[in-house]
């Protein structure tokens, strides 16, 4: 193989070409053809039993050529990578395949460039940091949340009000047809907990059971694209209405829901519990601030390629974890009201975040000349294989050493710039009024640290599996 015309242009992306000779091409179609000949039938012939001069004669001399180059493409791009040493980003684009009259095949690629990062301040910034405010309110809040989980349910026969559970089966027009998605039985849907789409529940309440009712609903402008800002109509039927009897609070309470015989110590669980649950979530909006400043500081043109070479990988861990729960991620978009088209572009932010961070915490471990020893990968790799109880051998041969070498090479760089990094008091301290209990607060901030995680975790998992 001999590369040829290898070009940088201006967006970080390279064009080259490759050129592969007769021979090594020729082989490229024989494998073709002993690949495909099993499927094809010739008068006379045995199924796959026809010469392959025979085959070209009826099909053509390039019937077996997509199939070579599709078979040779990867080895030649992979050749060109590592003799022109280009570090490339995501997948690389096929743009020409030619095949001239000496039977030389060139190929042309285009693909993304590892982009080139300028650092900006990474040590030593200062972001907002929030108190951690606790009180009784918060204790009061967590046991109600208990409370429902453990309420009793029972028939009433009345009409239906916010807090109620009810029954019902309901079907959905759009412009007077049925639309997919829109149609279910014996369904239970609490009132006030806004599970479907505005406005849906609140024309259920003053309903009982029994009784049949037209609602209107318009959808919202950024729902599922083929509902999305249109009106519809849902006939609803009521089959049961359910009142939720909620247990007092005592001691007989505590011992039912905990480990403890009294009211009072619960709450002191409760109490340390949300403190703890407070302080973790302190430390990722702190840890979350100070690495969105320093990939702010930072100069870098982020390809293309690699936000969306992110979202497959994101996609991909998406749907192992459904398939765990005996779902499909095709099957989730379907209930979540979206398409795969919505559910990607729903994800590119997050990705584009991953991959910002990734190139800062490479950037600043190469800059700082962090090192990683024999010793410390070989602690990690037994503590992988312990934790999915396998041996040190099997994780080796499914997880490349560079690969978690540069994982743990980011992570010390995420602790770099954390340890440094000082706190403040937050610009606007939130209205303890206002402020969810700690145990119900989650952030969808990530910190450098869980991103930098996140591709290690995955490997982790494929290596145990």
């Amino acid at each position: 193989m001999i590369v040829k015309n290898v070009e940088k242009k201006e967006n970080n992306d390279v064009i080259f070409q490759v050129e592969v000779d007769s021979g090594e091409f020729e082989e490229a179609v024989g494998n073709a053809y002993l690949k495909n000949k099993s499927k094809i039938s010739v008068p006379g012939f045995r199924k796959g039993k026809a010469p392959r001069m025979v085959i070209e004669g009826m099909y053509g001399a390039n019937v077996f050529y997509e199939d070579a180059i599709e078979d040779v493409s990867q080895k030649a791009f992979e050749f060109a990578v590592k003799e022109e040493s280009l570090k490339t980003v995501g997948r690389p684009n096929l743009t020409d395949a030619d095949v001239n009259d000496d039977k030389v095949l060139i190929i042309s690629f285009e693909s993304a460039l590892y982009p080139e990062v300028t650092l900006g301040q990474y040590k030593g910034i200062e972001a907002p940091k929030q108190e951690i405010n606790i009180g009784d309110a918060d204790v009061d809040s967590y046991i109600e949340e208990i409370r429902k989980r453990n309420g009793r349910q029972t028939s009433v026969d009345r009409a239906a009000k916010l807090g109620d559970t009810v029954k019902i089966d309901y079907d959905g027009y759009l412009d007077g047809s049925r639309f997919e998605g829109g149609k279910a039985e014996d369904t239970d849907l609490e009132l006030g907990s806004n599970q479907f789409v505005p406005g849906f529940e609140d024309q259920i309440v003053g309903m009982k059971a029994g009784e049949e009712k037209e609602i209107n609903i318009t959808f919202p402008e950024n729902y599922h694209e083929n509902l999305a800002g249109k009106a519809v109509v849902f006939k609803v039927k009521v089959n049961d209405v359910l009142e939720t009897e909620l247990p007092e609070v005592d001691d007989e309470f505590a011992k039912d829901v905990s480990e403890f015989d009294n009211l009072a110590d619960y709450r002191v669980a409760i109490m340390e519990q949300l403190v703890e649950s407070r302080k973790k979530a302190v430390e990722e909006d702190f840890g979350y601030a100070v690495m969105q400043k320093a990939v702010e500081n930072m100069t870098c043109s982020v390809p293309e390629a690699m936000v969306e070479e992110r979202v497959h990988v994101m996609m991909d861990e998406y749907d192992r974890n459904l398939m765990a729960r005996g779902m499909r991620l095709e099957e989730y978009i379907r209930m979540s009201g979206m398409d795969a088209a919505s559910f990607h572009s729903m994800l590119q932010p997050q990705a584009e975040a991953q991959v910002k961070t990734d190139l800062l915490l490479s950037a600043v471990a190469e800059a700082e000349n962090i090192q990683v020893s024999d010793e410390e990968i070989a602690d990690a790799v037994q503590k992988i294989a312990d934790a999915y109880k396998v041996t040190v051998e099997q994780i080796k041969s499914a997880m490349p050493a560079e690969a978690m070498t540069d994982d743990m090479k980011k992570k010390k760089a995420n602790d770099l710039i954390l340890d440094s990094a000082v706190a403040a008091a937050p610009e606007n301290e939130e209205n303890p009024k206002d402020k969810e209990p700690a145990e119900k607060k989650t952030s969808a901030k990530k910190t450098a640290k869980k991103v930098a995680d996140e591709t290690a975790e995955a490997a982790e998992a494929t290596a145990a599996e």
